[in-house]
This record gives C-alpha cells, sequence and structure tokens, in this order.
C-alpha cells in the first residue's frame, strides 16, 4: 500500500468493526444552533459525502460500522440511520462500556476493530482497538498515541481515508476501482 507501514497495513487487514466519535470526527466538531419552528434551538452538524460513501462501501465488503457520541443529536440518529450503520450510540462520556457492548454484538475481537477518535474521552476506546487512528485535527496527545493519524480532518474525509485504508489492506481496493472503470492512483 502506499506509504503505509506494513505494521498498520496488517492491522487494517484484520479489520471487521469501525467504531469512531462523531464531533471532531464524523463531523469537523463545530457545534451550531438554529432556532427551530417551535422557538426551541435545534443542533446543526454537517456531514461529508466522502465520508459516507466510504461507510456504504464497507458494508458491501461485510464490515460493519458504529459510533459512540458523548453528545445526542437526532442529525446523527438520521445520518447514521441513511448510512445503514449498525451500532448507534450517544450520551455516553464514558465509551468504554458502550465500545465493549458493540464488539460483542458484532461478534468481533478487540483486534478486529478500529477506533477513530479526536479528543481525551476517546482515547481508551483507541488503545483497547486492534487500529486505532486519530484525524489530522485532533488534540496533539491523541495523534500521539494513534497508530494511524489520517492526513484529512474530521468532517472533511477522515473517515474515508480509513475506510480506503482498510479496503487496500484487505485487497478490496482495485475491484472498487475497476467497479467505476477506474485506475489505482499512482
Amino acid at each position: 500500500m502506499n506509504n503505509i507501514p506494513n505494521e498498520i497495513a496488517y492491522k487494517a487487514s484484520q479489520i471487521k468493526l469501525l467504531v469512531m466519535d462523531v464531533d471532531g470526527v464524523l463531523t469537523n466538531g463545530v457545534l451550531s444552533y438554529v432556532p427551530a419552528p417551535d422557538g426551541t434551538m435545534a443542533e446543526f452538524k454537517g456531514f461529508h459525502s466522502h465520508d459516507g460513501l466510504g461507510i456504504l462501501i464497507l458494508h458491501q465488503y461485510g464490515l460493519q460500522t458504529g459510533l459512540i457520541s458523548a453528545r445526542t443529536s437526532p442529525a446523527v440518529v438520521e445520518r447514521a440511520t441513511l448510512l445503514g450503520m449498525k451500532y448507534i450510540y450517544q450520551g455516553h462520556l464514558d465509551k468504554m462500556a458502550s465500545f465493549k457492548e458493540i464488539m460483542a454484538k458484532a461478534g468481533v475481537t478487540e483486534s478486529q476493530t478500529a477506533f477513530i477518535g479526536d479528543d481525551l474521552i476517546d482515547y481508551p476506546q483507541m488503545k483497547l482497538s486492534g487500529l486505532s487512528v486519530a484525524p489530522a485535527n485532533a488534540r496533539p496527545e491523541i495523534k500521539s498515541g494513534a497508530d494511524y493519524v489520517t492526513n484529512t480532518e474530521g468532517g472533511q474525509g477522515a473517515v474515508r481515508e480509513v475506510a480506503e485504508l482498510i479496503l487496500k489492506a484487505q485487497g478490496h481496493w482495485g475491484a472498487i476501482l475497476a467497479k467505476y472503470g477506474l485506475e489505482p492512483a499512482i
């Protein structure tokens, strides 16, 4: 794989479950509030379409996906449901119990699980997982403890980058490109 250390490629080749944080990973981390028709404030989140396609392609190759967020947002449920994410856990500041429950439900081991996180509360799950990933905009301490740091920021295609890393390591990327009449980029 292009410029990916063999150890990371090996870890990615073992992944069957990808779990991620939301704010700062699946979104850019900015929390925006807009007035709802009833006068209350509604939270607005932006999601990148590249991340969505990456998640959908992972599902096509039998990988499972999920998210764990400390916050609760209807937008997250909507996006995750549209993408067919099987495990949607919100309102969990201590994410470890949820992470272990997801792995048990998915029937996978720690080494078969990847976790993408960007802040302190994500680090315990990252260290337990077989492949720990931090987006480019993660806190410095999190990036220094991750197996892999993406070139792209959360909410800007970081999840897609991880999906491609896994798919390439598992030997699927050539078939995916061929499906669309494309050649691997040099």
